[in-house]
């Protein structure tokens, strides 16, 4: 068993400082860079999720130590807050944060606050189209489209 087996043993060593500190910080900076806000959201979130985990981990780590498995649970939910196909920090925010805790905007973004109301009924897929949507055609173009909808529930 040899390498494969040392290498096993030590996966959370190997792949953590990457997996959960270098991609999320290069992630970070891509999403300072962007004009999109929605990284922005992904990644702000996984930093402050990362930063409870780590306060967990620090507060409790001799019982941890006692959890021969503990490092490889931390890397595994790391992944699965940081890989674009799981996007768990963005659903962790979604269903949880978001219900929970009402934090007023403080940029405008050319949204009227309509517009800013449709925005957070809506899923964080949703949002990346619309947003993709409102910077190819404007808000004004958003507003009609929000505008449209209401007429037509309005009609039933």
């Amino acid at each position: 068993m040899g390498v494969l087996g040392t290498v096993a043993r030590n996966l959370d060593t190997i792949v953590g400082p990457g997996a959960m500190l270098l991609y999320p910080l290069y992630a970070s900076m891509r999403a300072i860079e962007s004009p999109s806000t929605l990284d922005d959201q992904q990644w702000l979130t996984y930093w402050v999720l990362y930063s409870f985990l780590t306060l967990f981990e620090l507060s409790f780590h001799k019982v941890l130590s006692w959890l021969p498995i503990w490092p490889y649970m931390k890397l595994v939910v790391c992944l699965w807050l940081v890989l674009p196909m799981f996007n768990g920090a963005a659903y962790i925010y979604e269903n949880y944060v978001r219900k929970y805790i009402n934090i007023t905007s403080y940029g405008d973004n050319d949204y009227t606050m309509k517009n800013k109301k449709a925005l957070q009924m809506m899923s964080f897929d949703a949002r990346k189209a619309v947003e993709r949507y409102i910077d190819r055609y404007g808000p004004h173009a958003f507003e009609r489209v929000i505008s449209a909808a209401e007429r037509e529930a309005n009609k039933h």
